[in-house]
């Protein structure tokens, strides 16, 4: 199990949601009380992650029927996904490849030839 707290862990899923499109634009997202049972926390906790949510522009409240998903909501956590990959692993791998002396064409050829 992660090392996140619960809330940020409910967070992630309901993102990797939107990333896939299972929670599309206009789309209710899963109330406090049906993650609180689904995950079962403390309410608290899934309203934190909601929160979270809504606090990031991924959801909007409307009140007396719940949170829906933002319609940029999927290009949002695309590009933050994005971002994090590219300073998680592509920036270090660039630097090493620096390091040992590797062009740009060879570390492309590196990969390419990986995924064949």
């Amino acid at each position: 199990m992660s090392g996140k707290p619960i809330y940020m862990q409910i967070a992630d899923q309901l993102r990797d949601l939107i990333a896939s499109g299972q929670l599309g634009p206009g789309d209710r997202a899963p109330s406090t009380n049906e993650l609180s049972h689904f995950h079962s926390v403390n309410p608290t906790t899934s309203a934190k992650a909601l929160t979270e949510l809504q606090q990031e522009g991924l959801l909007e409240k409307r009140r007396g029927l719940g949170m829906f998903v933002l319609p940029t909501a999927r290009e949002q956590v695309l590009r933050t996904r994005c971002e994090a990959f590219r300073d998680t692993f592509i920036t270090p791998l660039m630097h090493e490849a620096k390091q040992l002396g590797i062009s740009t064409d060879e570390l492309t050829a590196m990969i390419t030839q990986e995924n064949s």
